[in-house]
């Protein structure tokens, strides 16, 4: 039988552009897709990391799968990236995989496993039936691991890791003055590690989601509300990935605090380094960010790729990150908002309680004390891989600049060897010159194209791929309609800011609404400032959820183009001001009402959806433009409330509903606020933050 051993490590192919990273796709489990794995991997893989992986890392997807029980040995040994792969130069999860073990899963269905990775339904090929699919060996080992998560397994491993990575972080030798053959082989030690942790960290992820799937289920058919899940687990504290922003924000104020080192940050971001050491009344805050690198310093934009800068080795990183953290407005203190958030989680908690028998009431415990555990635990088990990451970068980046001083090559030049041409590649940098040069620009000429989300069988041609250098010539008409998945619930309003690279999150600050891409760790220190977030892709496992939760952001999630259709805020004229706003809109309620600037919102049994209100400008921008977005339900929208609109299209589906784009929506809701304004009282916004 094939065994993972028997390919090689990693395959150089063309497929278009010269010879790059690109595995092979499983004909048995054929659609893959960039949900979650473009959160981790948001850029193109390099060569030297890519193939160091596989040649020493081994097949964590695979070993975590058959230690669940669902699925069997000889589905997972297929001669193909059946888990996970690189396609194209981009990471991809298998959808495929995930939906046959919905299949096996009882109680679990393909439309909540497709909204997990794609945040919608529709975005990807529909599944198609094997007789396979169905195994009810695979279905009893994997009730009898689901139960077992409950019980708390693996949770204990959390800490053996932990204790497992400080120790190899503590032996780490002087990189400097270290043998280039050291350098080699504590990379050589790390990364077997490393795939075997990373191992227990998609079992960890795996409990998270059971953990809240549990607690789903059983807010749902023991107090009549599936999405109260989510709010119980809003501010349970002691978030490693929220912990970041918890510092930056004591940077900001130490900043704001001090008239001499504001000045250093209003004259911008360039150089701003080297004045802040230049200045006599910075050395405090230069203290506190050298202890803050210290701790964080692993954490970063593709913070899992070892070849990329993070903020300890680009300051310049978490220094914007600081500038925006010092001109937010005191009251957005996370630590305010978390022990905000602790008080309301327990009167949640507490008026579930109350509604519960004895039994039902040990069965919510264990499934909410399940949700919180594995969430903290996924988070920590995250960080402690990063760190080691970081490890093996800085040992590498040291080997790299030997190497490149040596030859009069490029410091980077080592990321595009593959790990197999290591030793040669050491003896004759130079020699390696052409090849390093074509796989650079390979990489280059595939970072300018946007990969499919989601792909079957083969990957698309890339002379079919989207170019990110496009200009947006459709943006968001008035009155369009987008849709997403709800993160965090909550109410906020605020001017649009698009950011499509958190070191360049630009004049982001206090009444914005950030509006990303995708969201890694590194991201979430801007979420701090803002009053809500918007992202283009992710599911409600995803960072950009479970720290919004954290600090009590409404966050609405996979509202699909978001950052390229809702233009960036910018001075207007229209309907709600002078600006062009942004407004979003969570509900927690099946009956909610909001009255704003421009109308009334109707929200009976709204999901999750983003309407853009607003006249466009001759120039193009939006005035007054309005972004609202209200969490799903699960319950068909009155048909009524589109009888307004001739175009309107009502959809039914889990986690996203297209409402229709409502062109007449501030007239529609300006009559609907006449007629029931009068109905609604003061106080019917059922506790909205």
């Amino acid at each position: 039988m094939f065994t993972p051993a028997d390919r090689p490590a990693v395959e150089l192919v063309d497929f278009g552009l010269g010879p790059y990273v690109h595995g092979t796709p499983s004909r048995r489990f054929p659609v893959y897709t960039r949900g979650n794995s473009g959160e981790v991997y948001p850029q193109v893989v390099f060569p030297f990391s890519a193939s160091l992986s596989a040649a020493l890392g081994g097949d964590p997807a695979r070993d975590a799968m058959l230690a669940t029980g669902v699925m069997t040995a000889a589905e997972c040994d297929e001669d193909a990236d059946v888990h996970m792969g690189v396609f194209g130069g981009y990471t991809y999860l298998n959808l495929s995989v995930t939906r046959v073990v919905a299949i096996r899963t009882p109680g679990a269905t393909l439309a909540e496993t497709d909204a997990t990775y794609l945040g919608a339904e529709g975005v990807a090929p529909p599944h198609e039936p094997r007789r396979d699919d169905r195994n009810l060996r695979a279905t009893l080992r994997g009730v009898r691991y689901g139960f077992s998560i409950l019980g708390g397994r693996g949770l204990d491993q959390v800490d053996g890791d932990r204790a497992e990575v400080d120790a190899w972080l503590a032996a780490l030798p002087d990189f400097g003055t270290a043998t280039d053959d050291e350098l080699v082989a504590l990379v050589e030690q790390a990364f077997p590690m490393l795939g075997r942790l990373f191992g227990n960290h998609l079992l960890v992820t795996g409990g998270a989601g059971i953990g809240l799937a549990l607690l789903r289920r059983a807010c749902e058919q023991r107090l009549g509300d599936g999405d109260l899940a989510l709010r119980l687990l809003a501010g349970i504290g002691d978030v490693a990935s929220a912990t970041p922003s918890f510092d930056l924000w004591d940077l900001g104020r130490q900043v704001a605090a001090s008239p001499e080192v504001t000045a250093c940050f209003d004259a911008g971001l360039d150089g701003l380094e080297d004045r802040l050491r230049a200045e006599p009344s910075a050395a405090g805050f230069l203290d506190a960010f050298e202890a803050f690198l210290g701790r964080h310093g692993a954490r970063g934009p593709n913070e899992w790729e070892v070849a990329c800068e993070v903020w300890g080795t680009d300051h310049a990183l978490p220094l914007a990150l600081v500038d925006r953290m010092r001109v937010a407005d005191p009251g957005q203190s996370p630590v305010e908002r978390s022990a905000r958030l602790a008080g309301e989680r327990e009167a949640l908690l507490a008026e579930a309680r109350s509604r519960l028998g004895r039994l039902h009431r040990r069965w919510f415990e264990r499934c909410l004390r399940c949700a919180e555990s594995y969430s903290r635990a996924r988070e920590a088990d995250k960080t402690l891989l990063v760190e080691l990451i970081h490890g093996c970068r800085l040992a590498l980046r040291e080997l790299g600049r030997r190497l490149a001083d040596r030859s009069g090559g490029a410091r980077d030049d080592l990321w595009y060897v593959l790990y197999e041409e290591l030793d040669d590649y050491r003896r004759d940098p130079a020699a390696f010159a052409g090849v390093v040069a074509s796989r650079r620009r390979t990489r280059d000429d595939l970072s300018a194209l946007v990969p499919p989300f989601v792909f079957s069988g083969d990957l698309p041609p890339v002379a079919t791929w989207d170019r990110r250098d496009l200009p947006v010539v459709d943006p968001v008409a008035a009155g369009a309609v987008l849709t997403g998945i709800p993160g965090g619930p909550g109410v906020a309003r605020g001017r649009a800011r698009v950011v499509t690279d958190p070191a360049q999150p630009g004049e982001l600050g206090p009444g914005d609404v950030l509006v990303a891409p995708i969201t890694d760790p590194s991201w979430t220190p801007l979420f701090v400032p803002v009053e809500a977030v918007v992202v283009d892709v992710g599911g409600q496992m995803s960072h950009a959820v479970i720290v919004a939760r954290e600090l009590g952001l409404p966050c609405v999630v996979s509202v699909t183009g978001a950052t390229t259709s809702i233009p960036d805020g910018a001075p207007g004229v229209g309907g709600l001001g002078d600006e062009a706003l942004l407004e979003v809109l969570v509900g927690q309620a099946e009956h909610d009402v909001h009255v704003r600037a421009g109308g009334l919102v109707d929200r009976r049994a709204v999901p999750a959806v983003a309407a853009v209100d607003g006249g466009v400008q001759q120039a193009g921008t939006f005035g007054g433009a309005a972004l609202e977005l209200v969490e799903a339900t699960g319950v068909d929208h009155p048909a009524e409330d589109l009888a307004h609109h001739p175009d309107g299209e009502h959809r039914r589906g889990v986690g996203q509903r297209v409402v229709g784009v409502l062109d007449g929506v501030v007239e529609r809701r300006r009559e609907v606020a006449a007629r029931t304004a009068e109905q609604v009282a003061p106080d019917d916004h059922h506790g909205h933050a």
